[in-house]
């Protein structure tokens, strides 16, 4: 007898539009009710654990390292091996979902981040726990950019604005909101709820999306590309390993990472040459021919920058010296959630009519002076108050960037490079996060190290600095000026993102003009 599931998924299949095969021998995988609904809950339930994932753990971390009696060094590498995992996929997803079929491949993803994260959860050891982050970050990197895709192709081409606002709720609001999340975990239980937090969201996913997703395309054998994959991990791993290990060690002082950077220079540039040459490349770096997906992949660096930058340096702020506890510090990142929620589907409704470019152009606006405005509320005065203002500003940017961003870069490709066009995109976006987190933080300690001999020449015998703190001993003296010189360097951070999206304002003009009426689907070499 036919169970329920079957017979939604053949009444869902029946309500779908019979449209015909799309370039590249693709079917239209178009669904509408219920279906469409169950479909959307379970690859949005599937995004959110990579998002989530991203920014989470980095609130355990102290926790993690105590239970587990590692090193600080050993517990940078339960978030460097899973993000140095993610980097290195991201760019094989196409061929993947080509090889295995979008759907098998998907559930084989979500399917292993949940074994992973269980395993994650469960780990007596920092070796362990690290071995089971890297698994996780190799599964982890297809829910994305697939999600995104597959999201693209359940809606009509007309609905396109709102298929990717859609995702972006998950792409946004995940990251912002794992900080809030993960404090309360970590306060209120222990720090393994942060990995386990993720089995029963998988199993659902997985569940949901075995019963009622369509694959658009039978999966066929393509050869593996050896020295494709060879390069590519050689190039972007060391790449990813010089951004996350270089300001620990002081960059190129550092014997380790002159090498990994003479690997990534090498590796990379093969990778090119390779590729651009390959008859079955495993990244296939043609679809940059198309100005949606360089201008996409320039553009997605700078919103990833801006939104992890910002995500990364401002926890440590007000925890190191505010004070604020891991729940406190999460909460004020969820104030940049809220805008990101309320404003996505209100742009999602117009993104399609109007020019993408105008709303990027004033989100990057928004984003500059969201960032201006927290430099100038960084004090030691400063409480949870004195940033919702700030952030609230940045999520208004955040959610004019994300949903246009996607939408110009899909609508702006064939059918056929759309899953090549949204792994650029998040790989730009994965890229941008690293570059931007690495810069801050050698600039939190080289600005830090500036204003410290700028105060410090200020504190002299007989200046008012001295005089008027007569009973404070040289070490408390010295404590209050490093105080205020690390203040006065995490402004600074926030000055440079907020140059950085201004910048950005002028950049939107590398995307392809739409075509008349703002519809999807225009492509431009």
């Amino acid at each position: 007898m036919a169970t329920a599931a079957d017979r939604l998924a053949r009444n869902g299949a029946a309500r779908a539009p019979a449209a015909p095969a799309q370039s590249g021998g693709e079917q239209s995988v178009i669904e509408t009710g219920t279906r469409r609904l169950l479909i959307v809950v379970g690859v949005m339930l599937a995004a959110l654990l990579q998002t989530l994932d991203s920014t989470i753990t980095n609130v355990a971390l102290p926790n993690i390292q105590g239970n587990l009696g590692a090193s600080t060094d050993e517990g940078t590498w339960v978030i460097n091996g899973y993000t140095i995992a993610v980097v290195i996929v991201i760019p094989m997803i196409p061929w993947l979902q080509m090889t295995l079929g979008r759907k098998r491949y998907f559930l084989a993803c979500i399917a292993g981040f949940t074994t992973a994260s269980f395993l994650c959860g469960i780990s007596t050891s920092i070796d362990e726990l690290i071995a089971f982050r890297v698994v996780q970050g190799i599964f982890g990197a297809g829910l994305l950019a697939t999600s995104q895709t597959i999201l693209r192709d359940t809606f009509p081409p007309e609905q396109l604005g709102i298929s990717q606002g859609i995702f972006a709720l998950g792409a946004i609001m995940g990251p912002a909101l794992g900080p809030p999340l993960g404090g309360i975990l970590v306060d209120n239980a222990n720090w393994n709820w942060v990995f386990d937090i993720n089995v029963v969201p998988g199993i659902v996913s997985f569940l949901l999306l075995l019963a009622f997703l369509r694959d658009p395309s039978t999966a066929r054998r393509v050869p593996l590309d050896v020295p494709g994959l060879l390069l590519l991990v050689i190039g972007i791993g060391s790449f990813q390993y010089v951004l996350s290990e270089g300001e620990r060690w002081d960059w190129f002082s550092d014997t380790n990472n002159c090498i990994a950077a003479a690997a990534a220079a090498i590796g990379i540039s093969g990778l090119i040459w390779w590729e651009l040459r390959a008859k079955s490349p495993l990244v296939d770096l043609r679809a940059f021919k198309y100005r949606a997906v360089w201008g996409g992949f320039i553009l997605a660096m700078l919103i990833g920058g801006a939104i992890f930058g910002s995500t990364y340096t401002l926890p440590q702020f007000v925890q190191d010296s505010l004070n604020f506890t891991a729940t406190l510090s999460g909460l004020l990142i969820l104030m940049r959630a809220i805008p990101i929620g309320l404003a996505t589907p209100f742009i999602a409704r117009f993104v399609g009519k109007v020019d993408a470019r105008i709303f990027m152009a004033i989100g990057f606006a928004f984003m500059a002076l969201g960032n201006y405005s927290q430099a100038r509320a960084t004090t030691f005065l400063s409480d949870f108050g004195s940033f919702i203002v700030p952030l609230m500003l940045t999520g208004v940017g955040a959610a004019l960037l994300f949903v246009p961003l996607t939408t110009a870069v899909l609508g702006g490709v064939p059918q056929a490079v759309g899953a090549k066009a949204s792994a650029y995109v998040n790989l730009g976006t994965q890229l941008g996060g690293s570059i931007f987190i690495a810069a801050l933080s050698t600039l939190v300690d080289r600005r830090t190290a500036f204003h410290l001999a700028v105060l410090a020449g200020n504190v002299q015998p007989g200046t008012p600095a001295v005089v008027n703190h007569p009973g404070m001993s040289p070490t408390a003296l010295f404590g209050i000026v490093n105080g205020q010189a690390t203040i006065l360097a995490y402004a600074d951070v926030s000055v440079t993102i907020a140059a950085a999206a201004f910048v950005a304002i002028f950049l939107v003009t590398v995307m392809p003009k739409p075509k008349k009426g703002g519809a999807p689907g225009a492509v431009e070499m």
